[in-house]
């Protein structure tokens, strides 16, 4: 990986770019209800309810955490909210994470060329 590319992976704007999605994966509760609307069908809070202990206004909260880091999306359709996944920052953060393995992989190798010229 070039110096260029690498110093990408740390580069602050993007850093603060993914902050958001990464705090908002990092909960069990909302890491399940990005899982229920990954097949692309919105749900009803009552639909993302119905297999929790949860009450209605806590999942209420957590898909507001996964609306403000751009996850998901609210339309109001008659009296309920339907929630969708919004695919693209999940995109991006597979891309991030793709091009930090490379890094890793990358280091991993020069380290291994190293110790077994050294060894």
């Amino acid at each position: 990986m070039s110096r260029k590319r690498a110093s990408a992976v740390a580069a602050p704007r993007l850093l603060r770019r993914y902050v958001p999605v990464f705090a908002a994966l990092s909960d069990e509760t909302r890491l399940s209800l990005v899982a229920q609307l990954i097949d692309g069908r919105p749900r009803s809070i009552s639909q993302l309810t119905e297999d929790s202990r949860m009450t209605r206004q806590a999942i209420t909260k957590h898909l507001r955490v996964l609306e403000s880091a751009g996850l998901v999306r609210g339309e109001t359709a008659g009296r309920e909210c339907l929630f969708e996944l919004e695919p693209e920052p999940l995109e991006e953060i597979r891309d991030y994470l793709d091009l930090v393995s490379k890094q890793w992989d990358k280091s991993l190798a020069r380290l291994k060329k190293f110790v077994e010229i050294e060894g």
